[in-house]
Formats: structure tokens, sequence, C-alpha cells
């Protein structure tokens, strides 16, 4: 299991996409879940955090299926909060190989999400909110991955996207040595070519 941390617009959701494809992993994107569900735009509209509840026990059911399944799993954005850090830890450190904390600068990232046009992220200060809870929480998320060895690598997610999933699969080749490529074109092939969450 990898976890993929970045703020709104870093590349988690294209840079997982690409990951899943290569290793022939499954990509959970907990926003991507989140949305799905249709219960939550007021909450996300406004900046805002689903409570921790609701996301472990939705981010628990797609784990769940995703390795019944026979898949590995690329967590994209979750663990959001410490209190969904400490579960995920509490319950499943032992099957994570390492997180990645893909880092974009600010500035970039505005353009980024301007370009991708979601309803929430068409206000700067809605944007802002989000980049300033991600900071807090990840300050919290960090050492309880630490505490448990499991590895940290910060990538630079600045460039084209074939480059930075080279920079990721490596990263993941030092997590886990036995991963297997079921693809080797990490210079766009079919994938995505715009930057998501």
């Amino acid at each position: 299991m990898i976890i993929l941390f970045g703020l709104a617009g870093s590349g988690k959701g294209t840079q997982g996409k690409a990951l899943s494809e290569i290793f022939g992993w499954r990509a959970i994107s907990v926003g991507q879940a989140i949305r799905d569900t249709n219960a939550y735009a007021h909450i996300i509209d406004n900046g805002n955090l689903i409570p921790d509840g609701e996301v472990t026990r939705l981010m628990a059911r797609q784990i769940n299926k995703a390795e019944s399944e026979g898949f590995d799993v690329i967590l994209d954005g979750f663990p959001r909060t410490e209190k969904q850090a400490r579960w995920l830890i509490d319950n499943l450190a032992e099957k994570i190989d390492g997180a990645i904390i893909l880092e974009v600068p600010k500035e970039e990232l505005y353009e980024r999400l301007a370009l991708r046009g979601r309803d929430d992220d068409k206000e700067r200060e809605s944007i802002d909110r989000r980049f300033a809870i991600f900071e807090q929480n990840i300050c919290s998320i960090l050492p309880l991955i630490e505490a448990k060895n499991i590895p940290i690598e910060r990538i630079n997610g600045v460039g084209e996207i074939g480059t930075v999933t080279g920079r990721l699969i490596a990263a993941v080749e030092k997590f886990n040595p036995n991963a297997t490529k079921q693809k080797t074109d990490v210079n766009g092939g079919d994938i995505e070519k715009s930057y998501g969450e």
C-alpha cells in the first residue's frame, strides 16, 4: 500500500492513476469517493472536511473491496486528518510500504485548479482554506507514520507528467523492491494529460 499526499492540484489523482496502471494496483481517491456520494457538496464547496467517521467508513469499504479482488492499493489523499491516520495505522500499518508527498508551489497550484474548473476550485478563499487545513493536518499525520518506521519521500511535483511519474516510480521501487511493473511507458502513453487533485 502506498499513500499519496499533496495539496489540491498537486497531481495526486493523475499520478495515482498512472501508478495504478504501471503496477496493476487499485488507486482509491478519497476526494472522488466523497464526491461520488453526492452527500457532502455543501461541506466541500465551503472548503471544509467531511467528518472523520464518515471518511474512515467509506475508505474501509473501498480498501476491503480492492483487497478482496486481489489488488494492492494506492491511497490518494487519505488519511487527511490525525484521527484518520490513527485509524489507518492502527488497522493497516503492516500493509503500508511508504508515503509520498507531492510538492508543488502554491502559485502553480492556483493555475492548475483554475484550469481544472471544478466548483470547489473557483473561490480563492475556499482554496486557501483547504491548503491551510492540509498543512495543519500533515504536521500531525507525518509523525504518526514515522513512528511506525514507514518511509516517507518528498517528490518534486513540477514538470511533465511522465517526468513526475518517473520520480514516483523510483520512490515506489525504493519502498517495495518486489513491485512489478505491468506497463513501462511513463512518458505520456494513455496517461491522463491534466493534473488532478
